[in-house]
């Protein structure tokens, strides 16, 4: 069997260790939020909040989710809208199904995505900050 490994991702944020891995046999459901990267190659339904961290989607990984996190990589299936502080990126096996904001975004040739895009800009990105950890709060609340 073939291991392929994942380097943690390059991030002002990122921390130094091993993004924890949600492996492909695990179904999981609710409401995720953590300190560190996370790699998911898994089954994942519900919403995923990394506000300071990255999050990758591996190419077995299905996701129905609302996803927050600084820096998203897409191998695998997303369904659901997601706001990265950073960037997002959909890799040529990866399936989109949801709108993406953030400032930065790439879409590989081969990749599949339906939905709507928002890049957005220094001053919308910190608004847009604000109103996602006010959100977040009342949804625990």
């Amino acid at each position: 069997m073939k291991e392929t490994a994942y380097k943690p991702l390059e991030s002002s944020s990122a921390s130094s260790s091993r993004p924890t891995n949600l492996g492909s046999t695990v179904v999981l459901k609710g409401d995720l939020t953590g300190s560190e990267d996370l790699l998911v190659e898994g089954q994942f339904d519900g919403t995923i909040n990394l506000r300071e961290h990255c999050l990758t989607i591996g190419a077995r990984g299905q996701v129905k989710a609302e996803i927050q996190a600084t820096r998203v990589i897409i191998e695998g299936s997303v369904t659901g809208n997601i706001t990265a502080r950073e960037r997002i990126e959909i890799r040529k096996t990866g399936r989109v199904m949801g709108d993406l904001v953030a400032p930065g975004i790439a879409i590989e040739d081969g990749a599949y995505f339906k939905g709507s895009i928002e890049i957005l800009r220094e001053e919308a990105r910190e608004a847009a900050a604000a109103f996602s950890a006010s959100a977040v709060e009342a949804a625990n609340d």
